[in-house]
Parts: structure tokens; sequence; C-alpha cells
């Protein structure tokens, strides 16, 4: 052994020994920032998009009006008519809704306004659907739904607004005689224990995959006349609307929500 290689020793553990001391620096460390808990939950998603994942409720899958009840008798049953897949409004019987309440939640319902659609303005094939019922008649919040392909009306009142708060970014009707479909994220209003508002509700609207509403928040609940407002309420129904406009009845089919 030479002088050199005596002295390549010592420094080669000297070297080895500060790398053992030296501890790593979480500032270049990438696993100080992983997350490994909680794991989310396992959806499986439907074959198509407007197919119910594992995890949905389904509130209409063609063969009956289980899940809904009157809003006019909670009592007694959803009377719209079924009929092959699908069910239509039956005017004069009043709104139908959920019989299970919700607080947020994501929502698909495809509807269709008849071929032979008659009338003009708000008066030809209106309907809604209320994210959450907070009474009877039309108390709630309100998303329209009427036919726009080829019909003028307040911007604040058309297909896809909340109605008469936001006025929807897009005009993507479809014509009568097709089917259409919503997709929502409703973010349900909490308050506080004396009535007042702890977080306004707040809501996303895809119309046939295209956005009408991002994120928009609600300054409270649907009103025909006058400004809309906030009443204390919990989870609550979701509901469909009966609206009495002389026009052919539209129709819904394939719904179904899930929880958030």
């Amino acid at each position: 052994m030479n002088k050199y290689t005596l002295l390549f020793i010592p420094a080669l553990f000297a070297g080895q020994a500060m790398a053992q001391d030296k501890k790593p620096d979480p500032a270049n460390d990438p696993k100080t920032t992983e997350v490994w808990e909680p794991v989310p939950k396992i959806v499986t998603p439907g074959k198509l998009p407007q197919d119910a994942p594992s995890d949905a409720i389904i509130l209409f899958s063609g063969r009956n009006l289980d899940a809904w009840h009157s809003v006019k008798d909670p009592s007694k049953p959803a009377a719209w008519t079924i009929d092959d897949g699908f069910f239509t409004v039956k005017k004069g019987t009043g709104n139908i809704e959920t019989n299970k309440k919700f607080t947020d939640y994501q929502l698909h319902l495809e509807w269709k306004i008849p071929e032979n659609i008659s009338g003009e303005g708000q008066a030809r094939g209106n309907s809604g659907v209320f994210l959450a019922s907070t009474g009877g008649g039309d108390d709630g919040y309100e998303i329209q739904i009427l036919d726009v392909y080829n019909n003028k009306t307040y911007v604040n009142g058309q297909t896809g607004s909340i109605y008469k708060q936001a006025i929807p970014l897009a005009n993507a009707n479809k014509k009568p005689g097709e089917w259409q479909y919503y997709d929502i994220i409703w973010n349900a209003p909490r308050f506080n224990e004396d009535g007042t508002v702890q977080k306004p509700a707040s809501v996303t609207v895809f119309l046939n995959g295209v956005l009408l509403q991002n994120g928009f928040i609600l300054k409270g609940a649907t009103r025909y006349i006058g400004a809309p407002e906030y009443k204390k309420h919990g989870p609550s129904s979701i509901k469909l609307q009966d609206h009495g406009d002389p026009s052919p009845a539209i129709s819904y089919r394939n719904i179904w929500v899930r929880e958030l």
C-alpha cells in the first residue's frame, strides 16, 4: 500500500460520515407535500356521461314515481303520467317533489319540450326544477325550464336562468322534440341559529354539456315578485314544477342524484 492509498482511505471514510450526518432539507424533499389519507372512495362511472354512477340515488329510472310525492298533499303519490321510459307533467295536479331530502348534491335530469309546442314567452313549455323545495307551491330555488330555441322572453327567465336572479351564460337549447339534459352542482345555504345566513347557496349548471351558471352565489330563494330572500331551512326535497301555462306538457326521464 503506497502513501497515496493511505491518504485516500481516511478521506473516503470522512466523506461517508459527513453524508450520513447530513439531514434531508424539507424544502427540497417532494415527500413533504405528499398526502396519503383520507383515501377517496371508489365510484364506478356509468358507461356514458348520462348514466348513473355506482353511488347515485335513482329518482326516476323509467318505471315509476315511487321516489316522489305530491306537493299539494305530501301523503299522496305523484300523479304525473308515466309512459315508456319517461313521465309527463299532468297539468292541474300540481308540483311534485322527492320523498328524500338533500343538502349538497350533483343532479342529472333529462327533459323534452314536445314537438307540437305552442304559445310564446313564458307560456311555451314552462316548467322548472327547484333545487331545494322550501315550502308549498313554488317555494324554493328554481332553475328555469322553457322552450327558448326560437322563443323570446326576459333573459333572467329563460332556460338555464336562476329564475329572476341570474342570466345564463349561453343559450344551448335544442329544438322541441329532442331530449335535453341538465347537470347541476348544488351547494345549499347554511344558517346561523338566529336564522341569519352563515353561507349563501351556490350553483353550477350545465345544459347539454354547455356551462350556463358558473358557481353563481344566490341572493336567496326564488320570488316571482320582488327581490329574492333567504329564510332558514335544512335539508330539502328536489321539486319539479307544474307551471300551468296552456301549452302542451313537457316530459322528464333519467333523473339521478349524488349526495356531496
